[in-house]
């Protein structure tokens, strides 16, 4: 209180880190990924895929590798984590010296390769664009999304793969990377895409890539559970307040209750990615399976080409949705400012 004036202090953070959002958003629908060779990601999977060349036996993997392999798996992800997290905070530091405003320009867009909706908007697209020229065209683009095997699904199952995807990396590629941001800054945000990236390489039960990695990957896996495991459900959340308009969806004396969706997300092996599918799936009417691992939403149809708008549409009504708030952040930031 200032001679009966109140005196605001706006948070550094709230405007550095609302237009950091709000640029990198904005990069990402102008220009999409950065090249390959000065992406962050791509420099932490290659990491990633050198390091678990050493982590991993070869498979068959013998009975006494598995505690080798735990080990070497938890140091080599802790080793990568380490670099990641040093190297945020470092740029972090060196640009929290600058003005707010160049701060949140600068910072934005480091934060951009940590978050990917363009990207993932566009592959799913194309996963129709081919079903629309054949079902082989179709298998062959959702491949590049998915590690299951593609050669026996039909039509309706190959985009069901490609909803899946959409839903899935909804969480891991906006919103967990945009919430890990706002608790921590850029190396909250840098941490949880690398654990997502080990999780992604090296979270499988068993052989792949003529490696087992049952135990080596157990780490990744586990780090990558947690961390997405508050993500996932506000994710489903977003998606459950912003149903889809569409004609394909259902009516409203079908709509959907949180409880249900609960209930269905629990049918998939991860407790994190059931989440969003679910509610996509429950959402738009439709079915979503993995053959013989999970059906979510049994009682729904195949999955349509117009599903695929809907749910293209749906998708980007909550990346919109994050834009506004970090948005709303920002002026607040401003408004605040200007009662010094």
């Amino acid at each position: 209180m200032m001679d009966g004036q109140p005196v605001l202090v706006p948070s550094p953070h709230m405007i550095g880190g609302g237009l950091a959002i709000v640029v990198a958003w904005l990069i990402d629908g102008v220009w999409g990924e950065p090249p390959a060779r000065w992406h962050p990601v791509v420099w932490m999977g290659r990491y990633l895929a050198w390091a678990g060349a050493w982590a991993a036996p070869a498979a068959p993997a013998p009975p006494d590798a598995a505690r080798r392999a735990w080990w070497r798996g938890t140091l080599a992800w802790w080793a990568g984590a380490a670099v990641v997290v040093a190297c945020a905070v470092a740029l972090q530091a060196a640009l929290a010296r600058l003005p707010s405003v160049w701060q949140g320009l600068l910072l934005g867009v480091c934060l951009k390769p940590m978050f990917a909706w363009r990207m993932l908007r566009d592959e799913v697209a194309a996963v129709e664009a081919a079903l629309a020229r054949s079902l082989s065209a179709g298998r062959a683009q959702v491949q590049r999304l998915v590690s299951r095997d593609v050669h026996t699904l039909d039509e309706a199952d190959v985009r069901g793969a490609a909803l899946s995807t959409l839903a899935e990396n909804l969480n891991d590629s906006v919103v967990a990377p945009l919430l890990w941001f706002a608790v921590a800054g850029l190396p909250g945000a840098a941490l949880y895409r690398y654990a997502n990236t080990a999780d992604a390489m090296w979270g499988y039960r068993g052989p792949r890539g003529g490696r087992d990695w049952t135990w080596a990957g157990r780490w990744a896996a586990r780090t990558d559970d947690v961390l997405s495991w508050l993500p996932a459900r506000l994710t489903a959340l977003l998606l459950w307040g912003t149903r889809p308009r569409c004609a394909s969806a259902p009516t409203k004396g079908h709509t959907w209750r949180w409880r249900q969706l609960r209930a269905q997300a629990r049918r998939t092996p991860s407790p994190n990615g059931g989440w969003p599918m679910a509610a996509l799936a429950l959402g738009l009417g439709v079915g979503l399976r993995k053959p013989g691992v999970y059906v979510l939403n049994e009682a729904g149809r195949a999955p349509q080409p117009a599903d695929t708008a809907c749910a293209l549409r749906w998708c980007q009504s909550v990346v919109s949705l994050l834009a506004v708030g970090a948005l709303v952040a920002l002026l607040a930031g401003l408004s605040a400012e200007g009662w010094r």
